[in-house]
C-alpha cells in the first residue's frame, strides 16, 4: 500500500489518473462509489448540464442558495489553477489535507480498477460534500450525460442549459442525439428545467420527461427578454436593475434559470436573495473564465468561450464596447475536437490582430494545424509559443486604447493562469 505524505505526491498521483483515459459509462464510477459508501446517496443536489452555460448557471444556483443561508457545495470542471477548484463549499476550495487522506484510503482501488481522474474527482467531491454535511450540492456534469460519472444522482432539479453541437464523436452528430444524452440525466418524478433549446431537440427532452413522469419548465415561459422579467404566478422579478458582474445577454438566460430553478424547487422568492444571489455570484463562488477582465490599461479579457455557440455569445457581448478601443486583438488557441474553423469564422470580423497559439495539453490541436486552418480562410496570424509571455508583453508594452482577448479553451485560459499564478508566488 502507497501511502502520500505530501500533497505534491497526491496532485502528481491523481493527474497521472489521466492514463486511464475518459471512460464512457457508469460500472467504473457506481463500483467505485459502493466501495466508499454511496456519499452520493445522501445528498440534496441540483444537477446541471448543457452545452454552453452550465458553469455559470450552476455558479448562480450556488450563489443564490447561500445568499438563502444553506451550506451549498459545488462540483464544476475543469479548473484553471488548482485541482481543489472543483470542489468546494460556500465559495471554499477542499483543503490538501482531505485530499491526501481520500487518496491514502482509497489509492489501492484506485489503481487496481483503473478508475479515471474524472471518476475520482466525483467521487471525491460526493464524499467530501457528505463529510461536511452541505445541505444541497450543486453538481455540474462533465461530458454529456447519460454516461458521465455525475449520472449516478438522484437529483431534487435537473438543470439543461443549453444544446448545441459538441464532442459529435462520442455524443452524436445531430441535435436530437446529444439531447437524448444529456436529458438521460433526469430521474423519475424530478423537476427539470430547461434553458433556450432548438426546436428539434425539445420532443427528445419532453419524451424523456413523460417517460420519467418528471414537471419541466421552459424558461421561455416565464422570462420576457425583452424587459428583462421573470414573471411566476405569485412573483414577477426584473433582472434589469440588478448589476450581474457576467456580461452577455447569454448570462441573464443563465441567471434567470437559476432563479427558475431555486424558485421553483425551493420556493426561494425573497428578492433581495435572488438578487444578491445574482450580483455576488464571483464573489460567493469565485467563478473564473466568464468574460474575466485581467487588466484594465491596456484591456485584457479572459473568456472561456470554447465551442461555436460559446464564441458567438462571447462576440455578441463584446461588440459593443470594441469601438472603445484603437486595437482589437485576440489570442486563439482550442482542442483539436472543436469545430475550430467556425469557431475562426466567428471572429475574423471582430478583431484586428490574430495571434494563434498551442495549448500545453494533449488534446490541443497544434500550432501547425491550427495555423493551416486559419490559412484555408485566408486568416492573417501570427504564432505565439508561449502565450503567457505573451499576455504579460501585451500588458507591459501596449496601450492603454488596446485591447486583447484570449478565448478558444477553457484549458488556454488555465495555463496562462496557472504561469500568472506561479509567478506571483516565486
Amino acid at each position: 500500500m502507497i501511502e502520500y505524505n505530501s500533497s505534491k505526491q497526491v496532485f502528481e498521483k491523481i493527474f497521472s489518473l489521466h492514463k486511464f483515459g475518459v471512460k464512457l459509462g457508469l460500472e467504473n464510477i457506481l463500483k467505485f462509489l459502493d466501495y466508499i459508501g454511496n456519499p452520493q446517496s445522501k445528498l440534496k443536489c441540483f444537477h446541471i448540464a448543457g452545452t454552453n452555460g452550465k458553469g455559470s448557471t450552476s455558479s448562480f444556483v450556488c450563489s443564490i442558495l447561500m445568499e438563502a443561508g444553506y451550506k451549498v457545495g459545488l462540483f464544476t470542471s475543469p479548473h484553471y489553477v488548482k485541482f481543489n477548484e472543483r470542489i468546494k463549499i460556500n465559495g471554499e476550495e477542499i483543503n490538501d489535507d482531505f485530499i491526501v487522506d481520500f487518496m491514502n484510503r482509497y489509492n489501492d482501488f484506485i489503481h487496481e480498477n483503473k478508475i479515471t481522474f474524472f471518476e475520482v474527482s466525483a467521487a471525491m467531491a460526493f464524499e467530501y460534500f457528505r463529510l461536511k454535511n452541505v445541505d444541497f450540492a450543486v453538481i455540474e456534469t462533465g461530458l454529456g450525460g447519460r454516461l458521465d460519472a455525475t449520472n449516478v444522482l438522484n437529483p431534487l432539479a435537473v438543470i439543461i442549459t443549453s444544446i448545441s453541437l459538441e464532442h459529435t464523436e462520442i455524443l452524436g452528430n445531430s441535435l436530437p442525439e446529444i439531447a437524448y444524452e444529456k436529458a438521460a440525466i433526469i430521474k423519475n418524478n424530478g423537476r427539470v428545467f430547461l434553458g433556450k433549446l432548438p426546436s428539434e431537440v425539445k420532443p427528445v427532452i419532453l419524451n424523456k420527461c413523460a417517460e420519467t413522469k418528471s414537471d419541466y419548465f421552459f424558461i421561455d415561459d416565464y422570462f420576457d427578454e425583452d424587459n428583462c422579467v421573470l414573471d411566476f404566478e405569485d412573483l414577477k422579478f426584473n433582472l434589469s436593475g440588478i448589476p450581474v458582474p457576467l456580461k452577455g445577454k447569454y448570462q441573464l438566460l443563465n441567471a434567470s434559470l437559476a432563479v427558475t430553478a431555486t424558485k421553483k424547487t425551493l420556493n426561494i422568492k425573497d428578492k433581495k436573495i435572488l438578487a444578491d444571489g445574482l450580483s455576488n455570484v464571483i464573489k460567493n463562488t469565485k467563478l473564473q473564465g466568464r468574460y474575466e477582465v485581467y487588466s484594465e490599461s491596456p484591456k485584457i479579457i479572459f473568456d472561456s468561450a470554447h465551442n461555436v455557440d460559446g464564441v458567438r455569445n462571447f462576440i455578441n457581448a463584446f461588440r459593443p464596447e470594441k469601438s472603445e478601443y484603437s486595437k482589437c486583438s485576440v489570442l486563439f488557441g482550442a482542442m483539436k475536437d472543436k469545430a475550430i474553423k467556425d469557431m475562426l469564422m466567428e471572429i475574423r470580423s471582430d478583431f484586428d490582430e490574430f495571434y494563434l497559439t498551442e495549448i500545453d495539453y494533449e488534446r490541443s490541436c497544434k500550432l501547425n494545424d491550427l495555423s493551416a486552418i486559419a490559412d484555408s480562410i485566408g486568416l492573417n496570424y501570427i504564432k505565439i509559443n508561449n502565450p503567457t509571455f505573451f499576455v504579460e508583453d501585451f500588458k507591459l508594452k501596449q496601450s492603454s486604447s488596446c485591447c486583447l482577448v484570449v478565448v478558444g479553451s477553457i484549458y488556454l485560459l488555465g495555463q496562462i493562469k496557472s504561469s500568472l499564478f506561479l509567478e506571483k508566488t516565486t
